[in-house]
């Protein structure tokens, strides 16, 4: 076991460099994922069930804004960053990294203001409870939006700590601190100082992951004006746009139903089941944030057995411990459940249905990277597509019906199906075997 992890720490080819990302990104979402759960503990019970209801939908509305704004240009950077290193142009580079900058502020600026401008003229179209803290969420959108760039620039330059501390560890703490002098200090303990506490982590966290990832840039990339070449990075962004948004969709769409369908009460309680899982998503988040780039080059080089050899491994360093992660959570998330309140421990059997869909989808490891990466973005967009709409089409059939179980089994089968579907994209193209049980073929040249 020491001789593994002095040859992961130590080792300077390909492998060991992933899985060397992959560890630091796992021991930061471990950290994160503690931090994440504790502060929505201490939310929950500060804000009680009916107004931490209010904020958990509202803040996951705009995390998912936050990423469909940027219309797929953070992936874009990962992969055009990966090409780039490999063909040695710092030029065109400089000119990705600054374009998406630029371009998902924008979009993603619009985008607020235009819903804000919709809601001020149309305040009924939704419940009024919801008014002030959707106003005050659009407020961290376009930060959100930079972030999201930035975590994937630094992503690309195999920095897992610019990318990941200020987003993950900086941001929720500061989100915590702020919330809990304001509550001290006599502002009411609702959903709207906590949002307030949001927009102040969202300058710091930004501001703090900017100038931290420019002074290493500048470090690294030699200077050279920008070349852009906007016509060939939109052509990709957008079907990766479509990728990330339907999938950032197909994540959370069950939490915006409940939401719409149900009280803030039940919003809460299935939220609250969802934020266990992160401690069992964070495995596959890890690993796909160390390997996306190296599925490009390795798609650049042409060496398909390689390639595949690369993959299987990929999917290996997701299953097993997403697993174990599970089994653990099985056995211990009705206790976690009941540190947010006695009333949310109705949640512990939508954890057990929640957690068989997450263990499926990690047998096929990040295999929707793997089709973004080898230039697939158009056919696993549509996938994700058809995929939400099941997953839609399940859960305004299933919660009238089981409440917020409902929600739990319509979501769990639309991973099944996406499981299966990404598989036989990634069979049928590439020729790659993206499946925890290994093929006994040998993939043969000229598929990808």
């Amino acid at each position: 076991m020491l001789r593994v992890a002095d040859t992961i720490m130590s080792g300077n080819d390909e492998n060991s460099a992933s899985q060397r990302i992959a560890l630091v990104t796992f021991v930061i979402r471990v950290v994160s994922a503690f931090i994440a759960l504790v502060s929505q503990i201490l939310l929950a019970r500060w804000l009680g069930t009916f107004e931490y209801g209010i904020y958990v939908a509202v803040w996951v509305a705009v995390i998912i804004l936050s990423t469909i704004t940027c219309i797929g240009f953070p992936s874009a950077v990962v992969r055009f960053v990966g090409e780039y290193r490999e063909r040695g142009e710092p030029a065109l580079i400089h000119g990705v990294i600054r374009a998406s900058m630029y371009i998902s502020l924008f979009c993603s600026t619009a985008i607020a203001a235009a819903g804000c401008l919709i809601l001020y003229l149309f305040p009924a179209i939704i419940t009024n409870y919801y008014v002030i803290p959707v106003f005050l969420a659009a407020i961290c959108l376009p930060m959100l939006a930079i972030e999201g760039v930035m975590d994937c620039i630094a992503r690309a330059f195999n920095w897992p700590k610019v990318a990941f501390l200020p987003t993950y560890i900086m941001r929720p703490l500061a989100i915590l601190l702020l919330a809990g002098i304001a509550f001290i200090i006599g502002f009411p303990a609702n959903a709207e100082t906590t949002l307030w506490a949001a927009i102040g982590a969202c300058f710091i966290s930004t501001i703090v992951q900017f100038v931290v990832l420019l002074k290493k840039l500048r470090k690294e990339i030699p200077y050279q004006k920008p070349k852009y070449q906007i016509k060939t990075w939109v052509l990709v962004a957008l079907p990766i746009f479509l990728v990330e948004g339907f999938y950032t969709l197909m994540t959370s769409v069950d939490v915006l139903i409940v939401s719409a369908l149900m009280t803030p009460d039940d919003t809460a309680i299935y939220f609250a089941t969802t934020k266990i899982l992160a401690l069992v998503h964070f495995v596959y988040f890890a690993v796909r944030a160390a390997v996306s780039h190296r599925y490009s080059a390795f798609h650049t080089n042409g060496n398909l057995e390689a390639f595949q050899d690369f993959v299987q491994k990929t999917v290996t360093w997701t299953f097993w411990p997403s697993l174990l992660m599970a089994t653990f959570m099985a056995v211990l998330g009705k206790y976690f459940l009941m540190l947010f309140g006695d009333e949310f421990t109705s949640g512990s059997l939508i954890l057990m249905v929640l957690l068989a869909g997450i263990v499926i989808r990690s047998s096929i490891g990040p295999a929707e990277a793997l089709l973004v990466m080898a230039d697939r973005q158009k056919m696993c967009a549509g996938i994700y597509a058809v995929t939400l709409a099941v997953n839609v089409l399940l859960n305004f059939s299933f919660i009238p019906i089981f409440g917020i179980m409902g929600a739990a089994l319509a979501t769990s089968i639309a991973l099944m199906f996406e499981s299966a579907a990404l598989h036989s994209a990634a069979k049928r193209t590439l020729g790659i075997h993206a499946f925890i049980i290994p093929s006994k073929k040998q993939p043969q040249e000229g598929i990808a």
